[in-house]
């Protein structure tokens, strides 16, 4: 396939970082088209362990291309973080790393809101309190600062007026925080140009330019379906669309352009923060799931909420992204833990979310004979034990898409196609 999408179809922490890793060596270019510094893609490659915010997990294949797109935010300093470890490790990202002139900028103000709003006393969203929502909301109110503004002082400063007009007016009257300083502001956005320049594009004309050359590309989910600001867990949802819709959004191409979806669900269910979860096990099971999963956020290193696989959930998934295949990770964390439990109802009609109908899943479930053997060291379907067949088997059915990806380990090495 010469274009590809890699979406996660849960809340999140999927192993979107992994999958990724795995197939990057055979695309050009790799782009992430929506978030920010909130997401953790995960990567272990010989045994050393990388923890990618921003930059696309490709940039761990020599050679390949790493886009940050339009449809993101980004945190400056969290990048350079990146691109400082990246660079212990070996790995040079200049010439490699390209980012969208149109992409927003996380600016010191935004973390600061985020951190007021959630610590107010209302509703707990369960946020990473890294300002991602208050950058996507400056960006919609047509307040936010751009990559591109960074490099033009006068078109800079009156925008940051403009935002701080309204930012201090928040902080005094609503938070009882003190102003932000207009002059230190952008004393902090010149820092940050020196930096950041020369890794600017115009993102659509790369990629249409790259698509038309039959360049192969590689597109980057970042969270999970359920979190998807209109199709998610509404409120408790990130600030971006994080399904199919968000690539020509994001990325100013048109759909048509992705060949193949790849939805990543993980072989039980996870999530982080506030929010429904109707499958979650806060006993014995959940224990156990976050401690042989290492359950704890990559970003925020909270412990997972964790639970039985919700096929519901999952097929919902498929089809608001219309995915086309699945691949399936953490499979080896379900060996020796028993019978397995998969929920295939909620006890009412529809799907879920769904607004329409407000009553609280109850979860209906199929149970599966589990395996004792550890299949880490497993490369081919034939080395999986019989009831372990079964349950991917199981996921195929239930949630509508064939399984094309087994990942049964952390390492690179872990995963092989099903076939």
């Amino acid at each position: 396939m010469k274009t590809l999408a890699l979406l996660g179809m849960q809340w999140g922490d999927e192993g979107k970082g992994k999958v990724i890793d795995h197939l990057a060596a055979q695309y050009d270019i790799t782009v992430r088209f929506q978030g920010g510094g909130n997401a953790g893609h995960t990567v272990v490659v010989d045994g050393r362990k990388h923890v990618l915010h921003h930059i696309p997990s490709s940039i761990l294949h020599e050679g390949k291309t790493a886009l940050i797109a339009d449809g993101t935010v980004l945190d400056v300093d969290t990048l350079f973080e990146e691109i400082g470890e990246l660079r212990k490790a070996g790995i040079e990202v200049t010439g490699r790393l390209l980012i969208g002139f149109g992409t927003h900028i996380v600016m010191p103000y935004h973390k600061e809101l985020d951190a007021a709003s959630e610590e107010s006393g209302g509703q707990k969203i369960g946020t990473t309190k890294r300002g991602i929502g208050p950058c996507y909301a400056d960006r919609k109110a047509r307040l936010g600062i751009r990559y591109m503004d960074l490099f033009d002082g006068k078109a800079l400063s009156e925008r940051l007026s403009k935002s701080l007009a309204e930012k201090n007016c928040l902080f005094k009257h609503l938070y009882g925080k003190p102003a932000v300083d207009h002059a230190a502001m952008l004393k902090i956005c010149e820092a940050w140009a020196s930096k950041i320049k020369g890794f600017g594009v115009d993102t659509h004309s790369f990629l249409i330019k790259a698509i038309s050359e039959s360049r192969t590309v590689l597109f980057e989910g970042a969270q999970g379906a359920m979190l998807d600001t209109d199709w998610g867990t509404y409120p408790f949802v990130t600030s971006s669309t994080t399904t199919a819709s968000a690539i020509p959004q994001g990325c100013g191409i048109p759909m048509k352009s992705v060949d193949h979806v790849m939805g990543v669900v993980k072989a039980y269910s996870t999530r982080v923060g506030s929010g429904p979860f109707p499958t979650e096990d806060t006993g014995e099971i959940g224990e156990l799931l976050r401690k042989r999963g290492g359950e704890y956020g990559a970003t925020t290193g909270r412990p997972r909420r964790c639970g039985w696989l919700d096929a519901v959930a999952g097929k919902y998934a498929v089809t608001v992204n219309g995915a086309d295949s699945l691949a399936i990770t953490k499979l080896d964390v379900l060996s020796g833990i028993g019978d397995l439990k998969v929920c295939v109802s909620y006890g009412f009609d529809g799907c879920f979310p769904d607004p329409r109908n407000p009553r609280e899943p109850k979860p209906s479930y199929k149970t599966f004979k589990g395996w004792k053997k550890d299949i880490s060291g497993a490369e081919k379907v034939s080395d999986l034990p019989a009831e372990c067949r079964t349950y991917v088997d199981a996921i195929e059915g239930l949630f509508g898409a064939r399984v094309s990806l087994i990942s049964v380990g952390p390492d690179r090495r872990q995963v092989f196609e099903k076939g």
